[in-house]
């Protein structure tokens, strides 16, 4: 199930948020203030955040800042009862999904969760299949990455036998080795595993 974090100093608009929600059969985690959200926050989950912009210490958008700086795939709505073009503008160049003032409509506000929801679903796989990848790619020998990336640029195994100082025969031991560490059924689509999910190439030596 993906939660909901609802971050909003407005004691009563966050439990009436946490009830509409509530009533809907999702389920939310309010806080107060930014610090205690920012320790609570688990990237180990699907989730949203629902966020004002005007609290007391960190604003909204300073917990946005820090959201993107950590690479956080937590999807944004903002909500204000103060809002204008600027803010909104901001808001949605920084990555925001949506910003609805307050008072906002309740049907409208539970669409933009909703949606919202799914688009931290999508992120989450993405995130486990970019993680689980990498985590793959981090075992490959130094050799094993230089004949990776050469391959990668289109040469041919005794091209890359040439370039590397060894025999055709051991880049083809190589490549095997990488398809059997990597899960992949060949280079090819290795690579366009790597291309799909936003992961460089391994360069020689790293």
């Amino acid at each position: 199930m993906c939660l909901v974090y609802i971050l909003d100093d407005d004691e009563a608009l966050s439990e009436s948020l946490a009830w509409l929600l509530g009533s809907v059969g999702i389920r939310s985690e309010r806080f107060r203030d930014a610090r205690t959200f920012l320790a609570a926050y688990d990237r180990g989950r699907p989730a949203c955040l629902v966020l004002d912009v005007r609290m007391p210490e960190l604003s909204g958008f300073g917990v946005q800042q820090l959201l993107n700086e950590t690479g956080s795939p937590l999807p944004v709505v903002f909500v204000s009862a103060h809002g204008d073009i600027r803010m909104s503008v901001r808001a949605l160049q920084n990555g925001a999904v949506d910003f609805l003032e307050k008072p906002y409509d309740p049907q409208h506000l539970l669409d933009v969760v909703q949606s919202a929801q799914r688009l931290a679903r999508e992120r989450f796989e993405r995130a486990a299949r970019q993680d689980g990848l990498r985590a793959r790619l981090a075992g490959l020998s130094v050799r094993e990455r230089e004949v990776l990336g050469l391959a990668v640029d289109g040469l041919p195994n005794k091209r890359i036998a040439v370039r590397l100082g060894i025999s055709a025969k051991t880049v083809d031991v190589h490549r095997a080795r990488i398809r059997e560490k990597t899960g992949a059924e060949s280079l090819t689509t290795l690579v366009r595993d790597m291309l799909r999910l936003g992961l460089r190439l391994p360069e020689a030596g790293e």
